[in-house]
């Protein structure tokens, strides 16, 4: 897999994104973090070949639907505790890069509460699955 979409990967894409979803999440390793589920602020990014995300009948059928990435991460809020964010993230993005028309994943999870004198601590991961020659 690589680590980057070249110019070229991404000018025949679509991006799809979703932003700022927060929820809330069993998660984290300290005795804190374990007694109750804490906010959790996730952003992702899918990019799509153009091929596979163009609607030539405005059908929804014809693209890749938003509710991949909210699904995906909603799953995770009933879900078992999970110690890291770096987990999250991995896993998030496996899940929405094996979807056949997505060609690469960002997944972004932050901790917005976890310390006072800044904003959030997070992870990001990217992923791709093809290369476009």
């Amino acid at each position: 897999m690589l680590n980057s979409l070249t110019d070229a990967q991404r000018a025949d894409c679509r991006r799809l994104f979703l932003r700022d979803y927060a929820i809330q999440l069993l998660i984290g390793v300290h005795p804190f973090e374990k007694k109750s589920p804490q906010r959790v602020v996730v952003n992702v990014e899918l990019w799509v070949p153009l091929t596979a995300s163009t609607p030539a009948m405005d059908a929804l059928s014809e693209v890749v639907d938003y509710n991949l990435m909210r699904d995906t991460i909603a799953s995770y809020a009933n879900g078992k505790h999970i110690h890291l964010l770096e987990t999250l993230c991995d896993d998030a993005a496996k899940r929405m890069l094996a979807h056949p028309h997505v060609r690469a994943v960002r997944v972004c999870a932050e901790k917005p509460d976890i310390y006072p004198d800044c904003a959030a601590v997070g992870v990001e991961v990217f992923r791709c699955k093809e290369v476009v020659k």
